[in-house]
Formats: C-alpha cells, structure tokens, sequence
C-alpha cells in the first residue's frame, strides 16, 4: 500500500510540476516524500523562489497562506484543510487594530504563526529563528508590540534587552512542557544536554542548554558530541532527527509534546490533493499585497 502511494505521487508529482514543503512537525510519512523539509523561515523562502506550478505545504493554514502570497501566480494546496494553528487564532484583526490604536508610533512584530490579515497590520514578521534578529532591527525609540506568542516574545525581549509588549498568545503544545516534566526525563538521562525551542515557557527555556528553532535544535544535535539529548519541541522532529543521527538517542521533554494539527497530512491525503487540485488555499490579492511586504522584510533579516 505504501508502494503504491509512493508510485503515485511521484507520478503525480512530475505531472503537476508540483513541488511538496514539509515541516518537521509533520508525520515521518510525509517527511520522507518532501522535496524541501524544514522549518517556517526555511520553507518560507522555498515558497518564495521556487519554478513549480503546484506548491504542496504540509503543515499548517498560515503556512500554506504564506506560499500564496509569495507566489500569487502558482496553485497552493493543503492535504487537509483543516490543519490551523491555535495560536493564530488568539488575535483577530479588530482585536489588534484597537491595540495599535492605544500605542501609535509602535512597531507590530508578528511571529508568522499568525493569519494573513494580522500579517497585513504589521511592520516586519519574524520566525522563531531569525526573531532575535528582527527585532534587533527597531529602533531603539520605538516601542514594540510582539503578536501573538508571549513566550518567543518574552525570549526575544530577554536575548535582545528590549522591552516589548507582548500579546497573550501562546502554543499550546510548547506551552504545555513544564519545568518538572524536564527535571523528571532529567533524572532518567542526567548526561543528555536539553534544546529547547523558544516556544517553551520561559522558565522551561531557562533550564535549556541550547535555545533555537527547529533547524536550530537540528544543528545543535548534529554538532553536539553527546549520544544523548533531550528535545523540547513538537516530537515529530525526533523523526528527522533520528534519521540524520545515527547512534545518538532523542527523548521528548514532555510525551505529550504532539500537535494535532500537524499531524493532519499524510500520505493518502498528499496524492488526493495533487489528484484533485484541492484543496487550494488563495490569499485575495489586495490582503496578499498588505500582508508581502512584512513577510518580505522577515525574509531579509538573517536567521537559522
């Protein structure tokens, strides 16, 4: 059955001129059949470049929003429509027009887990890679309102010495990775060093060795010498992260580190989407114009 579902889509895959982006959140099925697996910041700037008609992106909605607005010309589709991000929903637009109202002058970073519409209220994006970065590049007299992820923010203001305002939104997978889940794994494996993504809560964050992004965490694993690590982020990572390592052991912070909606995409749903064409996700042309310029400043800022 397997077989099968790989003879098709790459079949399919050649006939579309389609071009498949997987998060390394996503089942090990659908990272094995990627042509570009990697983080937002990384997949972001794929979406940006690429010569496909198709652009396939595994993840989450505001992923796959982010393809179409860099690429307004090529058919962006989505194994399961279905697949949001709670986090994004934390802020709607009203909400945070009122907000801006109360802080004329202040600079809206928004982290990319976000819908197109707030991207369209903000100055620059940011991902959890390049965040420390972008936030670098506002001027020192203005102030900083971060939406909509509280903890990325708290880290940023912390790394960078800004003070910020910080939306009071958050992942509710990270969020749910506590301080005594890490103790616990740490008394079963007290050599293994912790990564930990700054999605985490701070004081999770503050007991980790390494802080990064996905492809921060997956460097950090690469490079380090010890057999044993311990990961705080999403656990389909472990997947990518065993794959590239042999002979190291990865062991979730918490064993509830799992995000439903990443999970949505898979291998029957990869070929029915490039079957039918659907389903598409289309940013409309005037919000993609508001929402291209933050994105395209995220995409000048470096980050890994």
């Amino acid at each position: 059955m397997v077989l099968e579902l790989h003879e098709k889509l790459e079949k399919l895959r050649k006939e579309r001129n389609a071009v498949i982006l997987v998060h390394n959140y996503c089942p090990g099925e659908v990272q094995d059949v990627a042509d570009y697996l990697g983080d937002s910041l990384g997949l972001s700037r794929i979406a940006a470049e690429t010569e496909a008609d198709v652009i396939v992106f595994c993840g989450v909605h505001f992923m796959a929003e982010i393809a179409s607005i860099l690429s307004p010309g090529k058919t962006v589709l989505m194994p399961d429509i279905n697949a949001g991000c709670p986090m994004a929903n934390m802020v709607t637009p009203r909400q945070l027009a009122e907000f801006k109202k109360l802080h004329p002058g202040a600079a809206v970073v928004t982290y990319v887990n976000s819908s197109a519409v707030i991207k369209a209220l903000s100055d620059i994006c940011c991902t959890s890679a390049n965040a420390v970065e972008v936030v670098k590049t506002i001027p020192e007299e203005r102030e900083i309102i971060f939406v909509p992820d509280r903890n990325l923010g708290s880290y940023a203001a912390k790394i960078t010495g800004r003070e910020m305002i910080l939306w009071n939104g958050f992942c509710p997978t990270h969020e749910r990775v506590l301080p005594e889940h890490v103790r616990q794994i740490r008394t079963v494996h007290p050599d293994a060093p912790f990564f930990a993504h700054p999605e985490c809560r701070p004081e999770v964050v503050a007991m980790a060795d390494k802080v990064g992004s996905t492809t921060g965490i997956i460097n950090f694993c690469r490079e380090s010498l010890a057999k044993e690590i311990i990961v705080g982020t999403e656990i389909g990572l472990l997947h990518r992260l065993h794959k590239e390592n042999p002979g190291k052991e990865f062991f979730p912070a918490s064993p509830i580190l799992d995000c439903p909606n990443m999970k949505l995409s898979s291998l029957e749903k990869l070929v029915w989407c490039l079957e039918d064409l659907a389903p598409v996700v289309r940013v409309e042309p005037e919000l993609a114009a508001l929402a291209r310029e933050p994105i395209k400043k995220m995409l000048e800022v470096a980050g890994g």
